[in-house]
């Protein structure tokens, strides 16, 4: 009577862990409690990302007259048999590499201070040192990130780098192009590790079952933000190795065990 009290026990106690570490593992548990004005605003927030120390830049400057705009593109105009095309040439020749004052040097406008500014920002900017001192019509300005990455680390369904080629990318996506977070990742404690223009680094935790974190600024990501997935309790208590020489014992003590209790109940038959 005593072992089946122990066993039922053992048993409830199991069952009380298993619900309480499920409640942990949905995602936005009180979605329905976000109002549309909260998501709208968080919309507005997503357009830009901030320039940085390393970024690697394209940028595009665009009018009705293309011969124009040649001086200020890195793109060579090349005229081909009696029509016009664009050569890429090698990488160097096509993009911006942002040094770590935050310069860059642009073409006819010289040395560019835009560490720390916006995507949005720098292309206003470009365009007003343009026009109308060079041009009598205002271009268009288009820049894009060539090297935004994202690092996820930690229980991830395969952690590693993520890529957003448009230089877009929010944390829903990030998890999602990592296969999702394992179950046994805390989705209450998640490392978001950010380094700003200026070189400094910032934590932030952020708590995935509260839908609260989308209307946050830390819900849409930056070029090398590092995001970390802490394992739960469970899986640390789980993850432990036995030294070989008493895995040999332990696997000799359970044969022993296992032949008194053949021998014991044969003897009671």
């Amino acid at each position: 009577m005593k072992m089946r009290n122990l066993l039922l026990l053992a048993l409830t106690a199991m069952m009380l862990v298993a619900c309480n570490a499920g409640k942990n593992v949905p995602y936005m548990i009180n979605m329905d409690e976000i109002s549309s004005a909260d998501l709208a605003e968080a919309a507005i927030k997503a357009s830009d990302f901030t320039i940085k120390p390393g970024d690697m830049l394209q940028i595009n400057v665009t009018a009705s007259n293309d011969d124009v705009v040649k001086p200020f593109n890195k793109i060579k105009y090349v005229p081909t048999l009696g029509t016009s095309a664009y050569t890429m040439g090698d990488r160097s020749a096509m993009f911006y590499i942002v040094d770590d004052n935050g310069d860059i040097d642009f073409p006819v406008l010289g040395k560019l201070h835009i560490g720390g500014i916006t995507k949005s920002k720098l292309e206003q900017q470009i365009a007003d040192q343009i026009y109308p001192k060079y041009m009598s019509e205002r271009p268009e300005v288009e820049c894009h990130i060539q090297n935004f990455k994202v690092y996820c680390l930690g229980e991830f369904g395969h952690a590693g780098v993520v890529t957003a080629e448009n230089g877009r990318l929010t944390l829903v996506e990030a998890i999602a192009r990592s296969g999702d977070l394992n179950l046994q990742g805390r989705r209450d404690n998640i490392m978001l590790i950010r380094t700003d223009a200026s070189g400094n680094r910032t934590v932030k935790r952020i708590n995935i079952n509260d839908a609260n974190f989308i209307a946050q600024p830390e819900f849409f990501l930056q070029q090398n933000d590092v995001l970390y997935v802490e394992p739960t309790k469970y899986r640390k208590r789980s993850i432990w190795s036995v030294p070989p020489a008493y895995s040999f014992g332990v696997s000799v003590m359970g044969t022993l065990m296992s032949i008194f209790t053949f021998i014991t109940v044969r003897a009671k038959l």
